[in-house]
């Protein structure tokens, strides 16, 4: 979050504030995911989160009073789990606008683990290109991905962002907005609520992500051909439990990668 500046005159009500509260949300989100041990699935379904009263009123949520955050439990399914945090929708927009292929492109590393590859040199940007000052959103980029260099990605990335297209550039619902697309195997994808359930029934994409960041960070490295057979060990194993963060943690401490890791280390010594 401390990367994120929003234009003023796009986002009047973006201060400090509601920074902090958005920063804080997350990181209480997270901490009580660790505590509670709970399944790693939650990360996308969970119905709660962390409010002040600073942060309810800029979801629209009532009845919560005061600066200090307390747990809430969440009735509107586009506010369940990551996909309706403030920060990461924040983070994946413009300083003036929401960008769908920022959020698709996050999520396809993210969650689904399957990253786009760089963009082709010298495509020129929409403004660039044409006058779109009248154009929607989506309508500038179902131009952009008309240029036969961009699209193959595009395809994969905007869909997945149309659908959180409902959340301004700060995390605010708002309506009128058209949140449906098709990704490129034909499955259709229709808002906060749909896109999640799509998520989830490719629960083992978002499984393996966790997994592989999980061991990237505890071996300082990245993820090799070679250490693939550990992380199928370490999901089958977390699998019976549905996942618990104690499970997967266990197991990329005690799998070969991080053991033989160690034993380096202490053969360096």
């Amino acid at each position: 979050m401390e990367n994120v500046l929003p234009d003023p005159v796009a986002f009047p009500g973006f201060d400090e504030n509601l920074r902090f509260a958005l920063r804080r949300e997350t990181d209480l989100f997270f901490q009580s995911m660790l505590k509670e041990d709970r399944s790693i699935l939650d990360l996308l379904r969970a119905d709660y989160t962390f409010l002040n009263e600073r942060l309810a009123r800029h979801y629209g949520i009532s009845d919560i009073h005061g600066t200090e955050f307390r747990r809430v439990s969440l009735t509107k399914e586009e506010r369940k789990g990551l996909l309706g945090k403030g920060s990461v929708l924040a983070v994946t927009s413009y300083p003036n606008r929401t960008s769908p292929t920022l959020r698709g492109k996050w999520l396809l590393e993210n969650i689904l683990g399957s990253p786009p590859p760089p963009p082709p040199p010298n495509v020129p940007s929409l403004k660039e290109d044409q006058d779109v000052r009248n154009l929607t959103m989506r309508q500038r980029m179902e131009l952009h991905q008309s240029n036969a260099a961009c699209s193959s990605c595009h395809s994969r990335m905007d869909p997945l962002g149309y659908a959180l297209e409902n959340f301004d550039g700060l995390g605010r619902w708002r309506e009128g907005v058209d949140s449906s697309g098709t990704l490129p195997d034909g499955t259709r994808v229709d808002g906060p609520a749909g896109l999640r359930n799509v998520l989830l029934s490719r629960k083992d994409q978002f499984i393996r992500t966790v997994t592989e960041r999980l061991l990237t960070y505890a071996l300082g490295r990245g993820v090799e051909p070679t250490d693939m057979p550990a992380i199928r060990k370490i999901i089958r194993n977390a699998a019976s439990n549905d996942y618990p963060w104690s499970s997967l943690i266990m197991g990329v401490v005690t799998s070969v990668p991080f053991q033989m890791r160690r034993a380096g280390y202490r053969d360096h010594i």
